[in-house]
């Protein structure tokens, strides 16, 4: 939980924000296979030969291949920009506007008690069917973030720079026939479906799992089988066969 408060013209409201991502990723250790001891990982100076502590260390950008230039914690620090503790609010845009690429990592926005400031914030967000664009700072980096309602929630989505993002040139397209459009579209309509995201589960993760407790019964692990695909290279024959295994 991190405490901010969004400026918004004059008004300033204090709120709390909380991650609502989750990493369910089975943790590993690296350990040495010879004694199953864990790795550690030390910070070692090459040219003084020996270990170095984290006082001692500084950042620096490469010039060339023997130059840096350095910049201290202190330095750095006096480089932060106002927004530092505080989201403020630049402007506001429609939710359309807004690609889903430029999403990063979300937050769910609350006070920490009631607050006429943040109701009426939220009930205005949400009956103009804007999203607000703000700056600020988080773990020392600087960010504009996107600010939308979800449901009854108000949640605050980081945003790539546009500089971040690379997208290559559009690939040239191939001629086709009417008959394999209607057909492909055939298809997406059959595959059509309402997006319920508590039914996907990851597959490989769960299968991670069911390892995991084999082992421990001193099993040994089954081998996941890849399922087959047949190699169809004519089009419209991919297409007709798709439709009737669906």
């Amino acid at each position: 939980m991190k405490k901010s408060s969004i400026s918004f013209g004059l008004v300033n409201i204090p709120i709390t924000i909380n991650p609502i991502l989750q990493d369910n990723d089975v943790a590993f250790n690296q350990l040495h296979k010879k004694c199953l001891t864990r790795i550690k990982y030390v910070k070692y100076c090459p040219h003084c030969k020996k270990e170095v502590k984290q006082e001692d260390i500084i950042k620096g950008y490469k010039i060339n291949e023997d130059k840096y230039i350095t910049l201290t914690s202190e330095e750095l620090k006096n480089l932060r920009v106002e927004t530092e503790g505080n989201i403020e609010i630049v402007g506001f845009v429609g939710a359309s506007e807004i690609d889903p690429v430029f999403y990063e990592k979300s937050y769910v926005v609350s006070v920490p008690s009631k607050s006429k400031a943040f109701s009426l914030f939220r009930d205005a967000l949400e009956k103009s069917k804007k999203i607000a664009i703000a700056k600020t700072i988080l773990s020392t980096k600087f960010y504009y973030v996107a600010i939308r309602m979800m449901g009854n929630n108000m949640i605050m989505s980081t945003l790539y720079f546009n500089e971040e993002i690379i997208i290559p040139d559009a690939v040239s397209s191939a001629k086709y026939t009417k008959k394999e459009l209607d057909l492909a579209m055939k298809l997406i309509d059959s595959l059509k479906m309402k997006f319920k995201p508590e039914e996907y589960v990851d597959e490989y993760q769960e299968n991670i799992k069911e390892a995991i407790k084999e082992k421990q019964k001193g099993m040994k692990p089954k081998t996941v089988k890849a399922k087959r695909k047949n190699n169809i290279k004519d089009l419209m024959q991919a297409l007709e066969l798709s439709l009737k295994n669906v």
